[in-house]
């Protein structure tokens, strides 16, 4: 099957990069190697990120001078040595057989670049409701305009490096910018594969708001354009660790 590079960006994540990097080395597919890009972290996340060095040999740990979601995410592509690219947040979760499910539907379907959705493990019914919404949006948009989801999302370097990677001047929705600049010359799509990630966002904003942000953002893009300038006030890299 197919080998991948896997691109992890951190900032302060010493807490949950271990969860990430514990799935990762259970994986049924072991043909993969791992990126974390750090964000100049102020914690030891890249301590402990190489404390799985063992357990995952083709682990590499880069540690950026400057911050940057994008900057991250295009940074690790860069280093990446195999075509096939998964891009992941630290707080991500993935099932032992994660890999092996997607890559056989990226590469049964032909697929440069596709999202998966979002799974609501062990969270309430309302959360879990809330969730199929969500994903229901993000079927529906897969076959007009495109909206994904950063914290795990698949590309290939071709495709990557053909529309210049994650823009670094927008500051909301760059994910979904990605997805929609490459579902202009590759077909998007979402597989059936699923994620989850610590609730600790929803915990904080509360799921309605978050939900409503995000809609408000897409619908601004989709009339408007990308956000470049802060239309939108929202603030990142506020969460606390999940009860």
């Amino acid at each position: 099957m197919t080998p991948i590079s896997i691109v992890i960006i951190t900032l302060n994540e010493e807490k949950r990069i271990s969860r990430l990097l514990d799935d990762l080395s259970k994986q049924s597919h072991q043909q993969f190697e791992v990126i974390v890009v750090d964000s100049n972290s102020d914690d030891n996340t890249c301590e402990v990120a190489r404390g799985f060095e063992q357990a995952l040999p083709s682990l590499t740990v880069h540690k950026m001078d400057e911050r940057g979601t994008s900057l991250g995410r295009n940074t690790g592509a860069q280093i990446a040595k195999h075509e096939r690219l998964l891009f992941l947040d630290a707080d991500a979760r993935l099932s032992p057989t994660f890999l092996t499910n997607a890559l056989y539907e990226l590469d049964n379907r032909k697929l440069e670049v596709a999202g998966a959705y979002m799974a609501a493990k062990d969270l309430s019914i309302g959360y879990k409701l809330g969730y199929g919404l969500f994903n229901a949006g993000l079927f529906t948009t897969s076959f007009f305009f495109p909206t994904a989801v950063g914290a795990c999302l698949f590309s290939t370097k071709r495709a990557h490096n053909e529309i210049d990677g994650f823009d670094q001047t927008i500051v909301l929705c760059e994910d979904c910018d990605y997805a929609k600049r490459a579902a202009k010359t590759w077909r998007y799509r979402m597989i059936p594969v699923s994620f989850w990630f610590d609730p600790r966002r929803l915990e904080q904003d509360g799921f309605v708001k978050m939900g409503l942000t995000y809609l408000k953002a897409n619908v601004r893009r989709f009339f408007l354009g990308e956000m470049r300038n802060n239309e939108m006030e929202y603030q990142f890299d506020h969460y606390k660790d999940a009860r």
